[in-house]
């Protein structure tokens, strides 16, 4: 934007470009209305789920921390698309995709802070502080609720099997195992509904 100081001209083109996170469609559909969201709603739900469930998370944490982790984990979709996690993409091609993502948006944003958020998103990526565990666990935890809400939403879609279900998603106990618990709670209805295979 010209005439601007450059730093704030910087800051608004960032907030410009991540605008384009609302046009990512997800496999994933909202509770209510049953509308594919889009992966700006994922992240706005996300983060508010942080900031709600946090006292559930498996060791200390800054729900302030994780709800701006959560906001800015996906913004990676906008160049790499969101791939569901049980559409069978070569997960190596993604990573590689979401790598190079980060560098060009973050680095939209003046150095200092383009370069604390990429360090938040590859701490979220890393799941290694017990933020990012608990991020991700909400993360992993969030589409079970959509599909559950709509008659198993994906699931059926991609013909999906329990143990595969458990494995994709078992990083939510390393972040919550109370919402791992309810996430058992889930499979299990989920089966006896026949949403999800055995």
């Amino acid at each position: 934007m010209n005439g601007l100081p450059t730093r704030l001209g910087q800051q608004l083109q960032f907030l410009v470009e991540i605008d384009h996170l609302k046009s990512v469609v997800r496999a994933t559909r909202n509770l209510h209305n049953g509308a594919l969201e889009n992966t700006a709603e994922h992240s706005w739900y996300v983060a508010l789920m942080g900031l709600m469930l946090a006292e559930h998370a498996n060791e200390p944490v800054d729900g302030a921390r994780v709800a701006q982790m959560l906001l800015i984990h996906d913004l990676v979709e906008i160049d790499a698309g969101d791939h569901p996690l049980h559409g069978g993409h070569p997960p190596a091609d993604q990573a590689d995709k979401e790598i190079a993502a980060a560098v060009r948006i973050f680095g939209l944003l003046p150095d200092e802070q383009g370069q604390t958020l990429h360090a938040l998103w590859h701490e979220f990526e890393a799941a290694e502080s017990a933020d990012a565990r608990f991020a991700k666990a909400i993360d992993r935890f969030q589409p079970l609720m959509a599909n559950m809400a709509n008659g198993g939403g994906s699931w059926p879609q991609y013909d999906v099997h329990r143990a595969q279900l458990e494995h994709r998603v078992g990083g939510i106990g390393q972040g919550s195992d109370a919402l791992w618990a309810v996430a058992q709670r889930i499979f299990d209805a989920g089966q006896a509904q026949g949403w999800i295979k055995a």
